[in-house]
């Protein structure tokens, strides 16, 4: 069987982007929007979870008594065992999200100090529902026909009433813990003057005061952006809207895998002259250089590690691709997954993206630990998609704005080796923070907004 024996192929005259958050403005059940290049995918509900702790993989499906296994050296690969029992030799989609701890299971002997308060390390859902949406159509996905008519009813009243953002905006300190931050910049590049390492992530936090509107808060920003990939998701206690830079990693059905490392920042405000002077800086300055190569090195080392001898090549090196408020150094590197490997495989070896952690990464763990203080979450971790052929597209959890346990905020981080200045570093946190924090709706201007609707109407 398979989760969706039911499906209909649909004209869609509306954007995708507008009408996949139209259905997410309106549900109160869980959800993923995931966005790539020609395509948006709208998945709800959850007919089967698996949850992945330090210890475990647990398969929940309904009624049924929950299916648990060792979570082993692999945990990834329990977890996409246990999805396989889901479709009973036939193919199912599904998703899912994983978080930067997970790092302490493939990169450390135990769990960091903070796996406790991070919660699961992974959660993977096959969706109850699920429409695919391309610019002139759509694909709906149920587990019957009575719920394709109720889900196409649903996907033509978003089609009707897109979702428009309101005007008004929240405003958020960017300078949040900004002294703090410059001390444990300093003190990681002491640390690499050492040789213990050569370049770790550091990040910092800064708190959004009031009540987000993701769903148009996703609208808003993804009209500034033109990102790797793009997400709007609210399951396993966790909400984001994510505008991604890059991907962790993806793996065609034929074994490809595709990886996409950026490094090297530098501000895009819009001013063309201005713009262009920087461009040229990323390409001269030894720092960013530097920070670029040895991390496609690092890529280079992973793909290695799980795909054919001489397969792995890089076909663009440092281009530079333009992310909303700024510019990043970019190559994208490929390889064809050696046999008895599969995507699961793949993403473990690029996980978390080396552009988010550190060189080594075992090395970078402590330093990243210490300098932080606190668990990243799904900040720098993975939102995972993955098809019935079983292409796996994962999406690096960057300029998101994050909501878990009543608290909301964003977060950002900058490359540091041993040429880092701190004032620098600083200055890139915030011109990352500026891809997000200049589009956070609130949802007091929504309620506003579609009261007024209703009062015309």
């Amino acid at each position: 069987m398979t989760f969706f024996p039911a499906e209909r192929a649909l004209a869609l005259a509306g954007d995708p982007v507008t009408v996949a958050a139209a259905l997410a403005a309106t549900t109160d059940a869980p959800y993923l929007l995931y966005e790539q290049p020609g395509s948006v995918v709208w998945s709800e509900g959850e007919l089967a979870v698996v949850e992945v702790s330090a210890a475990r993989a647990t398969l929940h499906r309904g009624d049924a008594e929950p299916v648990e296994l060792p979570a082993g050296a692999h945990p990834l690969a329990t977890a996409g065992r246990l999805l396989r029992t889901c479709a009973a030799g036939a193919g199912v989609t599904s998703h899912g999200w994983v978080a930067y701890e997970l790092i302490h299971r493939y990169h450390a002997d135990g769990p960091s100090e903070h796996g406790a308060e991070a919660g699961p390390l992974a959660r993977f859902v096959v969706p109850q529902y699920e429409v695919e949406m391309t610019a002139s159509g759509a694909v709906l996905r149920a587990p019957d026909e009575h719920a394709l008519d109720r889900l196409e009813a649903r996907l033509r009243a978003a089609e009707a009433a897109p979702l428009e953002p309101a005007d008004d905006r929240l405003t958020v300190d960017l300078d949040q813990r900004a002294e703090r931050y410059r001390d444990a910049v300093a003190e990681t590049v002491r640390e690499i003057r050492t040789g213990a390492l050569a370049k770790a992530i550091i990040s910092r936090p800064v708190t959004v005061h009031g009540q987000v509107d993701f769903p148009a808060t996703y609208v808003a920003g993804r009209r500034s952006h033109q990102p790797a990939r793009s997400f709007l998701l609210r399951h396993g206690g966790w909400e984001a809207a994510g505008f991604s830079p890059e991907i962790v990693a993806r793996v065609d059905v034929d074994g490809l895998v595709t990886a996409q490392p950026l490094a090297g920042t530098r501000a895009l405000t819009g001013e063309a002259r201005a713009d262009a002077a920087r461009r040229e800086e990323l390409h001269r300055d030894p720092k960013e250089v530097y920070e670029h190569a040895v991390s496609v090195r690092l890529v280079q080392e992973e793909l290695d590690a799980v795909c054919e001898p001489a397969s792995v090549r890089t076909e663009d090196f440092m281009s530079v691709e333009e992310r909303g408020s700024v510019q990043h150094l970019a190559s994208r590197l490929r390889g064809t997954l050696a046999a008895g490997r599969n995507s699961w495989d793949a993403l473990a070896a690029l996980f978390p993206a080396v552009t988010a952690s550190g060189i080594p990464k075992l090395a970078a763990l402590p330093t990243i630990d210490r300098a932080e203080g606190e668990p990243r979450g799904l900040y720098s971790g993975a939102v995972v998609r993955l098809d019935a052929d079983g292409t796996l597209d994962a999406a690096l959890v960057l300029r998101t704005v994050l909501r878990r346990g009543g608290q909301t905020w964003l977060r950002a981080g900058a490359g540091v080796v041993e040429a880092s200045d701190p004032d620098r570093e600083l200055e890139e946190t915030r011109e990352k923070l500026r891809a997000v924090s200049g589009y956070l709706v609130p949802s007091s201007a929504t309620a506003a907004a579609a009261g007024t609707v209703a009062a015309s109407a």
